[in-house]
């Protein structure tokens, strides 16, 4: 019934609903799953599933069989890169691995695999998915830095009615984005609705549709002096490791906010800490850590100018759907021998 058709293991949670679907939409595709062998998820987009799920030793090896029988992964299987890197290992037909992750490519560095394996494996993220949920939490974070949302918390709490005071409005702020993908994007055209000034960090001098500013690298320090926020929507790279440093923070607007969407190590958190406790940053809206979970004793957490999420700003109902149709689309690329889309870079794992 399968023969011919392309061989993709479903190696992270998924509904049965889902995988009828792929399979119909996509009908040269044989998902081969076992839903007994994944754990149960626990809310939409859970694909590490519960973690008191646990495979008898019967049903590791049935888990190792299917996933060496595959051309294709869909998922990093247990969301371990060293399963990964098993997989790959055991299975010298596979070929393209898609990532639940929209920056999957720490995941991919994390595996440790050759340079062989590299160039034999194609990685795919699921990058641009999550650009909407994202925009809207940094958006949240641009008018809670705006409106002084923690001001606003500890009069509550306090039961204190103060004097009136002038609250900024977005639509006489400059907003600075370090990061001009598909998240990045999305937020230059929701903050533009809201009449924003918005400007755009990159190499490139090309025009970007709701990007008031193109703001070359190397002028990075000055337009931070000029922003009432920045919002960071950068992957995980060596390139972008503490990016965001003393010196920077200190080039940085007295009493501006700053919002990370995009990953956690982009930020010196020590840095960004010592500037929250001079005042220098006036709020940081944080849904990723360097470290995650946050370490419990980490200043962040008890900041009066922090709010903190636990990097869930991306969930919505429609995350599985969504990397579906993207997985569909890519196999079909796939298969006609077309390019991939959010092919990861295995040089600088972006």
């Amino acid at each position: 019934m399968n023969e011919g058709k392309l061989r993709v293991a479903v190696a992270t949670p998924l509904s049965e609903e889902l995988c009828e679907w792929i399979e119909a939409r996509e009908p040269r595709l044989a998902l081969m799953r076992d839903q007994s062998l994944l754990p149960p998820m626990r809310h939409p987009a859970d694909f590490g599933g519960d973690p008191a799920f646990r495979r008898t030793p019967e049903q590791e090896a049935r888990f190792d069989a299917l996933l060496a029988e595959a051309e294709v992964l869909y998922g990093i299987p247990d969301v371990d890169p060293a399963r990964l890197a098993r997989a790959v290992e055991a299975n010298p037909a596979l070929r393209w691995v898609h990532i639940m992750a929209a920056g999957g490519g720490g995941q991919v560095k994390a595996a440790n695999l050759s340079a062989e394996q590299l160039a034999r494996v194609r990685f795919t993220t699921s990058a641009g998915v999550h650009g909407g949920p994202l925009a809207e939490y940094a958006v949240f974070g641009v008018l809670a830095g705006a409106k002084q949302l923690p001001r606003i918390l500890d009069q509550q709490r306090a039961h204190h009615w103060s004097g009136r005071w002038m609250m900024g409005q977005v639509s006489e702020q400059r907003v600075l984005l370090l990061g001009l993908g598909g998240i990045g994007r999305e937020v230059a055209r929701k903050l533009s609705l809201l009449g924003a000034y918005v400007m755009g960090v990159s190499r490139h001098q090309r025009p970007v549709e709701h990007v008031d500013e193109i703001v070359s690298p190397d002028r990075l320090h000055e337009a931070v002096g000029r922003a009432d926020a920045v919002v960071s929507s950068l992957p995980g790279t060596a390139a972008t490791q503490g990016m965001v440093d003393d010196a920077l923070l200190a080039a940085m607007k007295p009493g501006a906010t700053i919002v990370n969407v995009g990953r956690g190590t982009v930020i010196d958190e020590p840095a960004l800490i010592r500037a929250l406790e001079r005042g220098q940053v006036g709020l940081a809206v944080l849904d990723v850590t360097a470290v995650e979970p946050l370490d419990p004793g980490s200043p962040l957490w008890d900041l009066p100018n922090v709010l903190l999420t636990p990097h869930t700003a991306a969930l919505s109902e429609a995350e599985d759907r969504l990397i579906a149709e993207l997985f569909v689309d890519n196999a079909r690329r796939y298969l006609d021998g077309e390019p991939l889309l959010n092919r990861v870079d295995t040089v600088e794992f972006y």
